[in-house]
């Protein structure tokens, strides 16, 4: 999943940038016609001949250009004289508002077009010569849309360079939009792998990255030129894209957020739903029953209401919940926030001059927010599965100390019910061995009675662990002086350690005190030392030091024997495994609970060849 995500952030990012990627070439040489004149038909249709002749023309600025039809208007005149041509040229219209064009050059009619659907751009490309010269521009325009006029430039200069531009002007779109629609569709594709946790999420982001590759798409005038006998087929799947992407980013949000305070989030998710159907319904009502004003009411009025309403309520959600230190709501904001701004700020104007401004700002925003969604869901996939990870690792630790404390259970079981009474008639046997080897006469008697003996001891001796893992309470909980208590252990083991060949090397300061039992602190200091000793196997070096660190004692036995392997390590404090021949691991099974009782820990470091370190530590005591 991880090269999937990176895949996807890496074409949003080269994606960002199309758009701004120029697409035609330097039209620095045109010549661009600045102001022209304009009539109203406003109580009937005129022909060209009388629009030829009539008077009351207004000058109209293209700085100022107004597209808005005055009240009973029923169309609209317009005429500008060219200025003189070259050959192969041509002139360029980039914003004509109408259903209805027509273009006449002197008299002649140069350009038809008639849109029989709700839609009124026209960009106009058509080739002069110097024939053309001086010659006067008749454009004649009808609409039954609010807005009609020409809303943009005039320009008459290279017809290459124009017929570059016409072609590809709105491609960036296109391309933009197509790539959003790939992207989600590889997405949907790729939420069969997903867990149920992590698909609604990934769906609802999916379901918002083709919606909006559709609106972008369906928004180009590109299409309506080039492919305009579709162009009712645009419209509805525009506003069926805008239907479903309002919806389905509240549902990501909330699979994010959560359904926000006082229920705010999943509450208005659930009326887009309800009220983004209610306009499905109106759209396929429309086709069979025209109820133009109803339809631009709740689809166009109404909904970019509730539009507004909902980029500033996820956008100041984002913000809240930033501020109580989410992180992921502190990055979405962002991107969010910028889509929202430039989105309720293009919606409020678009209100405020009905018919005098184009949307076009929006899409700046849009891919801005995308972007953002989807590196805020690859940071959660990627927060996921760490988790995950951490989770396998300490359910790892917890299945070990579960399995751990249930063998301990079963022997402290063991051991209280039979270690005592084992014991006892091991004692009483010992006794009568040794009034035997009193009495015995040859030496060979005497070695056979020793070694039994040896052996009664050594039975004893386990079945002492066996009582002190059964009964680990410390009978006397006192200050330990640390410096006292390793000295002690050092006397005792280094004559053990000497006849091994090894030597131990102490380094503890005086004043580091500790918690605890002295007897059951050597005993369980004496046991890490014997397996230290006898990992030497021959000669070696024992260093036994401690310190202080974050308020702990800590305390280091490290040998340079044999070493274990890693797997070795794992087993260690496990009864009945130990790494020497004749061990039963009684003894460090037995040390891991005193170290327990005594709210310390024990952790071990091994490499085989090179030796074995233990680290304990307990929490630091005041003398």
């Amino acid at each position: 999943m991880k090269p999937l995500l990176k895949i996807i952030g890496m074409m949003i990012i080269l994606l960002c940038f199309l758009p701004i990627i120029p697409v035609y070439a330097d039209l620095a040489l045109d010549t661009k016609i600045g102001s022209w004149e304009i009539k109203w038909e406003e109580e009937q249709t005129l022909s060209l001949t009388e629009a030829m002749n009539q008077d009351g023309y207004e000058r109209v600025n293209a700085d100022h250009a107004n597209k808005v039809m005055p009240a009973g208007a029923k169309g609209l005149w317009i005429k500008f004289d060219l200025p003189a041509i070259s050959q192969k040229s041509g002139l360029f219209i980039d914003r004509l508002y109408g259903q209805q064009v027509t273009l006449y050059i002197d008299g002649q009619s140069k350009y038809e077009h008639e849109y029989e659907y709700q839609y009124a751009i026209n960009r106009l490309l058509l080739p002069v010569n110097q024939t053309d010269s001086k010659k006067t521009v008749f454009i004649h325009v009808q609409s039954t849309m609010e807005g009609m006029g020409l809303f943009g430039s005039i320009q008459v200069g290279d017809y290459q360079q124009f017929t570059s531009r016409y072609i590809k002007d709105d491609l960036g779109d296109i391309i933009l939009g197509s790539s959003f629609l790939f992207v989600a569709l590889l997405m949907f594709v790729s939420a069969v792998f997903l867990g149920k946790d992590q698909v609604i999420g990934w769906i609802s982001l999916s379901s918002v990255m083709l919606c909006a590759g559709i609106i972008l798409i369906t928004n180009a005038s590109f299409l309506y030129m080039f492919f305009g006998q579709y162009g009712k087929v645009y419209l509805h799947l525009f506003d069926l894209a805008l239907f479903i992407f309002m919806p389905s980013l509240t549902y990501f949000f909330e699979s994010v957020f959560g359904k926000g305070p006082y229920g705010l989030i999943r509450k208005y998710r659930i009326f887009e739903v309800i009220y983004s159907m209610l306009c499905i319904f109106t759209l396929v009502l429309q086709d069979f029953i025209p109820m133009r004003n109803i339809y631009f009411l709740i689809t166009v009025s109404l909904f970019g209401i509730t539009m507004i309403v909902q980029f500033m309520l996820i956008f100041f959600l984002s913000i809240f919940y930033a501020v109580k230190g989410n992180k992921d709501a502190a990055f979405i904001s962002i991107g969010f926030g910028m889509f929202a701004l430039i989105g309720t700020g293009e919606l409020v104007w678009f209100y405020v001059n009905p018919g005098m401004y184009e949307l076009h700002f929006w899409k700046w925003g849009l891919i801005g927010f995308i972007c953002s969604l989807v590196i805020l869901l690859g940071k959660r996939f990627a927060d996921s599965h760490r988790q995950i990870v951490k989770y396998s690792k300490e359910l790892q630790v917890y299945n070990q100390k579960l399995q751990r404390s249930e063998k301990m259970e079963v022997i402290s079981q063991l051991a209280a019910s039979v270690a005592h009474e084992v014991r006892n008639p091991l004692q009483v046997t010992r006794g009568f061995l040794q009034l035997m080897g009193d009495y015995a006469s040859a030496d060979k008697e005497r070695k056979y009675l020793k070694l039994a003996i040896e052996e009664l001891d050594r039975a004893a001796a386990i079945i002492t662990n066996y009582l002190t893992f059964a009964k680990p309470q410390l009978d006397e909980v006192i200050v330990l002086n640390l410096a006292d208590e390793l000295k002690q252990v050092e006397g005792i083991m280094v004559p053990l350690a000497n006849q091994e060949g090894g030597r131990i090397i102490l380094n503890v300061p005086e004043r580091l005190c500790m918690r605890g039992n002295s007897s059951k602190l050597k005993q369980a200091l004496i046991n890490m030392m014997m397996n230290s000793i006898e990992a030497l196997e021959g000669s070696g070096s024992i260093h036994l030091w401690a310190y202080e660190e974050l308020g702990e004692a800590v305390i280091h036995i490290r040998d340079n024997g044999k070493g274990m392997e890693e797997s070795m390590l794992k087993r260690l404090g496990e009864p009945y495994f130990s790494s020497q021949t004749k061990g039963t691991g009684l003894g460090l099974m037995v040390t891991f609970r005193i170290i327990e009782l005594m709210e310390g820990r024990l952790d071990f470091k091994s490499e085989v060849g090179v030796g074995t370190e233990a680290i304990i530590r307990f929490p630091i005591a005041i003398e």
